[in-house]
């Protein structure tokens, strides 16, 4: 068999050879012979190399200004076109600028601006066209996860106001190639009005997302995206009519999972008007009809209480009692949702301890019918309203959080402190996350063995399992307390799990006091201001464990 021969140079002044030099390494790696002529080549010696060499590919680079660079490619264009070497093909790479002038020569089969997945020059190399390549993308949540770990799936959330922006934004993004989940935000006449159209308010429309009006409308979204990467796509899941919502989303975008909280959309937080019990008996209906198709699961409970300032404990408790529902719904598999930088003032010590506690009361649930993986995010309410900060907030957020080896990275667009993401806004988010996980990847000091976390970590642990035996003492008749809508409900009313947010609110309890103390958050004593253990807050209800 011939072996396949490339020839590679940085040309001109340029004396970058990083990028051509890790070209020939992956053709090397596939077989290829490789011959570098290094940095500041000049076109007459490059083209002598091509006639001695009768190379199959020639890669040239150029990493210097754009401008400078077109006399130089104007002059390769016409040696080669002299030359009539046809049987020779060409590539280049370069920065951004560079590339898009080198666009203009019709001389280049592929041409590389940095920007590409880091998978992109081997499919190349390995004769795959881009379109192909595409589509050989899994169209499920869990092959797609195995077809990149350790490198986390890419999740973004979207929605313009205007359903026609965000149809192209979506085709846009895909083609980007830059995430593997996107995920719809239909405004919020959508998501709680959608089957009762009557009922929205107009001047409510693109609120808190797209207006998402018709299956149409989602199914055209799905359409725009069967590109680039072929994204997976999923929506949030109403606030209203869980079911009809799920339904609907199974059959227009294949949706990738379902999310949806155990206790909230309801009068607790004002989305919906649903009452308890009945609204946790409509959420555990809708994870039971996810998983009788097979379809994934997430329960975002804790990240909303700790949203409204809810003490860690709680937020570590919920989040077990979220994972039992979806397991006693039939859920097989789950995502677990950690939301960083919640509230914003806690520190990544302590965050790492909240979500390594977490784990660690999930795990007790694992087995061969209920497999968990795990989804990392920042901290919505925590990125600054500077957007050169909330780049670097964020990408900061993501390496830390690499350190709970996520299946799933949710990208929060570094704008959202200040305006609706875009498309531009969106990819550049992903680009910058996507560099902090392929940097966290390469080996780092390991925080979760930190004194500090571990520390905190039992501390949680503890608390939040003297909250969860508080629960099942307030159904000691129920077959089941942390399933039963009664029990659950009875918890929230008599503040149990409570949240200083819930202050007014008559449907709920909001006699808790919180506080950030040294990074985390607790439950303080409203008249010293110190922190209570669950045991002393709950002895304070009357519920002695």
């Amino acid at each position: 068999m011939t072996v396949k021969k490339v020839l590679g140079a940085a040309i001109g002044q340029c004396v970058h050879v990083a990028g051509m030099d890790h070209f020939l390494q992956v053709c090397e790696r596939n077989g290829w012979q490789a011959i570098s002529l290094g940095p500041a080549v000049p076109l007459d010696r490059l083209l002598e190399a091509v006639r001695k060499e009768e190379p199959d590919l020639v890669a040239v680079s150029y990493r210097l200004t754009a401008d400078d660079a077109v006399p130089l490619l104007e002059q390769l264009a016409d040696a080669v076109k002299t030359a009539r070497s046809g049987s020779i093909r060409w590539v280049f790479g370069g920065t951004p600028p560079v590339a898009e002038k080198a666009r203009a020569f019709n001389l280049f089969e592929r041409i590389f601006d940095g920007t590409e997945p880091a998978e992109a020059v081997e499919a190349y190399i390995q004769g795959q066209t881009p379109a192909a390549s595409a589509a050989n993308y899994a169209d499920d949540l869990i092959s797609r996860i195995h077809e990149t770990y350790p490198f986390p799936l890419i999740r973004h959330h979207y929605g313009e106001p205007e359903v026609k922006r965000t149809i192209r934004g979506a085709g846009k993004i895909a083609r980007a190639g830059v995430l593997d989940v996107l995920s719809i935000g239909p405004d919020q006449n959508a998501q709680e009005h959608f089957f009762h159209p009557d009922e929205m308010d107009p001047a409510h429309d693109g609120a808190g997302g797209v207006a998402v009006r018709s299956p149409k409308n989602l199914a055209s979204l799905y359409k725009a995206t069967r590109c680039g990467n072929y994204p997976l796509l999923r929506c949030y899941s109403g606030t209203r009519d869980l079911i009809r919502w799920a339904e609907m989303c199974i059959d227009t975008i294949h949706i990738a999972w379902g999310a949806i909280p155990l206790c909230w959309y309801s009068v607790m937080d004002g989305r919906s008007k649903a009452p308890f019990p009945e609204a946790i008996v409509e959420k555990q209906a809708a994870m039971r009809f996810y998983a009788e198709r097979g379809i994934p699961v997430e329960v975002n409970e804790s990240h909303q209480w700790s949203l409204r300032d809810a003490h860690d404990a709680l937020a570590v408790a919920t989040a077990f009692l979220a994972a039992y529902n979806a397991k006693k719904q039939g859920v097989k598999h789950y995502v677990i949702q950690m939301m960083h930088n919640t509230p914003p003032s806690t520190s990544p010590i302590m965050d790492l301890a909240k979500m390594l506690a977490k784990l660690d009361l999930i795990k007790q649930l694992e087995g061969p019918d209920f497999v968990t993986y795990r989804e990392v995010r920042a901290g919505i309410t925590s990125l600054p309203p500077d957007p050169d900060e909330a780049k670097g907030h964020m990408a900061a957020s993501a390496v830390y959080s690499m350190a709970l080896k996520p299946h799933i990275l949710h990208v929060v667009g570094f704008t959202e402190a200040s305006h609706v993401v875009n498309p531009d806004v969106l990819i550049e988010s992903c680009r910058i996350a996507r560099g902090a996980a392929r940097l966290a990847l390469k080996g780092a000091p390991d925080p979760v063995t930190d004194p500090n976390v571990l520390r905190r970590k039992e501390v949680l642990k503890f608390e939040a399992d003297t909250l969860l035996r508080a629960i099942k003492l307030l159904g000691p008749d129920s077959e089941d307390p942390w399933s039963d809508p009664a029990v659950l409900t009875r918890a929230i009313q008599q503040g149990v799990l409570d949240t200083p947010h819930f202050r007014g609110n008559p449907h709920v309890c909001g006699n808790i006091m919180t506080a950030c103390i040294n990074g985390g958050w607790d439950a303080v004593d409203p008249e010293t201001r110190k922190p209570m253990t669950e045991s002393e807050r709950l002895s304070k209800l009357g519920i002695n464990v």
